[in-house]
């Protein structure tokens, strides 16, 4: 944990502050930071939107999201009334300069009573059509004018493709510097997220095993239980591809795959992820087929309940050739990974919710042991489950207990469920991070453009040949049957572990 540092006095600017964004996940964020100590005294949020609202039912508002979301329950009723005189709200039409000039005014305001000159970030929790508007105008009005202390922070999407990306990000860095521009990801704050990096650097044990030499393959799976629900409209321009393997997975698979860095600097961090993404061999069109399997969920039964089809949900074409699952398998061209196949895969409607990073260490080399001794001898494999089971996992061989010499797979397992110390949501983490001025779980521009070319040749391909076979999986399946010859043309298995598609109970590994 960073020690105790609190930000400078600070003004945060919400556009969209009245959207699903601010009341499940951004209040929530900065209330908890205020309740640990990471806020400074002087801090003021003003959120920003269209619906007409005075500051009281705006705060109102604000509460019940807190009490529905938060992650501690309903606001203690004396600490909610010390935050809420912090919150403030304006009318506002991202479209007219002359809210911006109203935006100055409240700033400059809040600049005097304080006698200082405050931090500004600016969280742009809008539709990504308002992006333009909105970052032109606060640089046109001076809003943000300090490379050191003003900052935006950007949600995805990121553009829909390679080139709306590269626009984007031109658009951006036309009125700001880089180092002002924060594009977040949510998911590089989960906490076993950022373990990747300890576990990997602060430990003498895993780095020289962790390359080609000594691990088999790598995957990585993040699964829905969910459907599109209310989000058809945004989806049937997105897909799985897009909308979770262009930045989330990818994301993580940098995590697992950069080189060392020299120092724990944003810079150094992000310089590395770079090299892994520059390292993804690309795909041909003919490649793809064997490289790449989508699907899309048809109709089936979720935890006893009859759920319907992809087709059928509010919003979605009932031609759609949108994938609501896809799996890739890639190959990194450096020393480190060459020849090991790192296998993507995320679909919604699945059987279970579930993020895990699986990495399998190849087989022992020799076995000692007898046939008879030895027909439990597994891999070694590493588990990293970020969600919603929280914790890393070692499997290994072990002597079962018992007079004769018996092999058993056996697990150490660091659960964060029993640590004393909660959790951190993953938007207090990156809030904090961006208050400070820590751009290291940020994606910077470079990074971004190069994750949508490694899956332009994918995306290309799939919409230039629309599937014949949706859908292709049930829901409360693991996805389409060929997603299970992708892997096993290696000779390789989905990884079933207890968090992914179940395990027979008398495969259940001992506990250590």
């Amino acid at each position: 944990m960073k020690a105790v540092k609190k930000a400078a006095p600070t003004i945060v600017v919400i556009f969209g502050g009245t959207g699903d964004l601010t009341k499940r996940k951004l209040l929530p964020a900065f209330y908890h930071l205020y309740l640990a100590g990471w806020l400074p005294q002087e801090f003021a949020i003003i959120g920003l939107g269209r619906t007409p609202l005075d500051d009281e039912r705006y705060r109102t508002r604000l509460r019940e999201g807190l009490e529905e979301f938060s992650r501690t329950g309903k606001p203690d009723p004396d600490k909610w009334q010390a935050f809420n005189p912090h919150i403030t709200y304006l009318t506002s039409d991202i479209n007219d300069p002359q809210a911006y000039q109203q935006l100055a005014q409240k700033l400059e305001e809040l600049e005097a009573a304080w006698e200082t000159r405050a931090n500004r970030l600016f969280y742009l929790s809008i539709a990504p059509q308002f992006i333009g508007p909105a970052t032109t105008y606060l640089h046109q009005t001076g809003l943000a004018p300090d490379a050191a202390r003003d900052r935006i922070i950007v949600e995805k999407p990121f553009g829909k493709d390679l080139e709306t990306a590269r626009q984007l990000n031109q658009l951006l860095t036309r009125n700001f510097q880089e180092g002002q521009i924060y594009r977040i990801d949510h998911y590089l704050g989960k906490e076993t997220v950022q373990n990747i990096l300890a576990f990997r650097f602060a430990n003498a044990l895993f780095e020289p095993t962790w390359n080609r030499n000594y691990i088999d393959f790598v995957q990585i799976s993040v699964a829905e239980q969910v459907g599109v629900e209310d989000r058809g409209g945004y989806y049937e321009g997105a897909g799985a591809l897009r909308d979770m393997i262009q930045n989330h997975l990818l994301q993580l698979l940098c995590m697992v795959a950069m080189e060392p860095p020299v120092s724990f600097e944003a810079e150094e961090i992000r310089n590395r992820k770079a090299d892994v993404l520059r390292a993804i061999r690309r795909l041909t069109p003919d490649q793809v087929n064997k490289s790449a399997v989508r699907g899309q969920y048809g109709p089936g039964w979720l935890r006893g309940n009859r759920v319907p089809g992809y087709r059928e949900e509010p919003g979605v074409d009932p031609q759609s050739n949108t994938e609501t699952y896809a799996a890739v398998k890639f190959y990194l061209d450096n020393w480190r990974w060459q020849g090991v196949p790192f296998y993507l895969r995320t679909g919604k409607r699945m059987q279970e919710k579930t993020s895990s990073i699986t990495v399998q260490f190849r087989p022992v080399p020799h076995s000692t042991f007898a046939a008879t001794m030895s027909e439990n001898l597994l891999p070694n494999r590493l588990t990293i489950n970020i969600q919603p089971q929280m914790d890393i996992r070692l499997r290994f061989t072990a002597k079962r207990p018992g007079l004769e010499m018996d092999l058993t797979p056996a697990e150490m397992v660091f659960d964060y469920g029993h640590s004393s110390t909660q959790a951190p949501e993953a938007y207090e983490t990156l809030l904090l991070d961006a208050l400070q001025g820590d751009a290291t779980l940020f994606m910077r521009s470079d990074q971004v453009e190069v994750a949508w070319e490694v899956i332009t040749p994918i995306l290309e391909t799939w919409e230039s040949r629309p599937s014949l076979d949706f859908p292709n999986y049930s829901a409360g399946m693991w996805g389409p049957e060929n997603a299970e010859a992708l892997i096993a043309r290696e000779g390789h298995t989905w990884a079933v572990s207890t968090h992914f598609g179940g395990r027979p109970k008398d495969q259940e590994p001992t506990k250590a």
